[in-house]
């Protein structure tokens, strides 16, 4: 029996009604990934209308996110990996294992953070020789690059603690630091890049400075949590098993994001060698621009679903496999109403939205934009429903298939653009590509889903008010 002393705002998603405790609960998630999204997506902004040079700055920090991508995937494998363990074993109600995988998670990504940075500072610069950035920009990505770097560690204990908070069924309060942390951030971003002329560089510590806040204001709550969770035994400060379990859960998690990187790795470097009616940054600019705004919606429902896989977690650790059925549907209903409002918006208002992002573009890089947010958008039910399953395959223990799902995805998408653009597509060739691997993948994800024997084999039992 889980021992919660009075006035603990913790929440047990295994019981009251589907659909509105799942609402409730992914509302402030959703609201946080929004954002998380508009605060990266200022930089863009700011540093395209006001930097000196802004369709280079442009180029440089949408180069520079790429690999700042691939080092932010294992803070998300963090805390995907961390909440679904700490959602296990409060859902069990065995808060002694609660406290053993909240010091156990602290020293293992800790040390995962500290390899991330020395990759970070050692090759980043090897990383843009290998994308073809041009000389010009070559300066701020890495500028860009090693100060996002620096705030790792801030990034880290960030996630793992709205890992913890969401396990612990209040995804509120990360929300609220965000918020708070965004204003800052845009305060910041205009500051520096337009008062101090700090620019490309400026943007970075806008970020930086915004990131330490909500990490501190977060970990304060996690602390506060945890004090009312009364351990029936003194837990252990690390141990082994749940150290492995950790890696276990967080792995598919940083393979998702960090494959899905290296993927973008490989074709942001095809993108950079397409040149359009002369223009070589066109298709690099545009892309940047696009890409941004379908990946708010993309990353809006993917962090989201980190808490579906909460929600399941907790449900098959208490028994109680209809909820997550019954959770299965409700998650498709709400995502899928955001995701076609997303498309609408995207497709309808692919021109101005393009040009938001850049000061006195050049035709071709417009084009561009508009061209992607037209195609790929169009495609975002389907990577909808990819991502809601993998979100179920993955709480309910099936590891081995989403991690497949995501390959799947990341191989056809980075095969398409390579073989697309060698057969004289162009930027065409990338946009399709997008579709055409969200589209199989899919497929490959309800499989897994359908065949999941956690969820078609044993006893299901009968929530209350399910």
């Amino acid at each position: 029996m889980t021992t919660v002393k009075k006035g603990a705002k913790v929440l047990n998603l295994t019981t009251g009604n589907v659909f509105k405790t799942l609402l409730l609960y992914l509302l402030p998630l959703f609201g946080s990934a929004m954002i998380q999204q508009v605060y990266s997506m200022v930089d863009l902004l700011v540093v395209g209308n006001f930097a000196a040079h802004g369709e280079r700055a442009l180029y440089a920090v949408g180069e520079a996110t790429v690999i700042v991508n691939i080092l932010m995937a294992f803070s998300f494998g963090a805390n995907g990996g961390c909440s679904v363990v700490v959602a296990k074993y409060f859902g069990s109600g065995n808060n002694k294992k609660v406290w053993e995988t909240v010091y156990t998670a602290m020293v293992t990504f800790a040390v995962l953070c500290a390899a991330v940075m020395i990759v970070g500072f050692a090759f980043g610069g090897t990383f843009f020789n290998l994308m073809g950035v041009e000389g010009d920009a070559m300066a701020d990505s890495k500028s860009y690059l090693y100060i996002y770097t620096a705030s790792m560690p801030f990034v880290f204990l960030y996630n793992v603690g709205n890992g913890i908070c969401s396990a612990l069924g209040d995804s509120k309060s990360p929300f609220i630091f965000l918020v708070i942390s965004s204003l800052l951030n845009i305060v910041l971003d205009l500051i520096f890049v337009c008062v101090f002329h700090w620019d490309v560089a400026g943007a970075a510590w806008a970020t930086l400075i915004s990131q330490g806040l909500s990490c501190i204001l977060t970990v304060m709550v996690v602390i506060r949590k945890l004090k009312v969770l009364t351990p029936q035994e003194k837990p252990q400060k690390f141990n082994k098993g749940l150290c492995r379990a950790l890696i276990a859960t967080s792995l598919p998690v940083i393979l998702q994001n960090s494959f899905v990187s290296v993927g973008n790795f490989f074709v942001q470097g095809r993108i950079n060698q397409i040149v359009v009616n002369g223009n070589t940054k066109a298709a690099a600019v545009g892309f940047t621009a696009a890409f941004k705004l379908v990946c708010m919606c993309n990353v809006g429902i993917g962090t989201t679903m980190n808490g579906f896989a909460m929600y399941c977690s907790q449900n098959m650790a208490a028994g109680k496999k209809e909820r997550v059925k019954k959770g299965y549907l409700a998650v498709i209903l709400y995502s899928l109403t955001v995701v076609f409002v997303f498309m609408s918006v995207l497709i309808s208002a692919s021109r101005p939205l393009s040009y938001m992002f850049i000061d006195k573009p050049t035709k071709e890089s417009v084009l561009c934009s508009i061209e992607f947010l037209t195609i790929v958008s169009a495609f975002l039910p389907t990577v909808c429903i990819k991502i809601v399953s993998d979100a179920c395959v993955r709480g309910c223990g099936g590891n081995l298939g989403f991690t497949v799902s995501t390959f799947t995805d990341l191989i056809l998408r980075i095969v398409f653009v390579y073989v697309l653009t060698d057969m004289g597509w162009g930027f065409s060739g990338v946009c399709w590509s997008w579709a055409i691997g969200w589209a199989i993948s899919m497929f490959v994800a309800l499989g897994f889903l359908a065949f999941l024997k956690q969820l078609r084999t044993g006893k299901i039992c009968q929530s209350d008010n399910a």
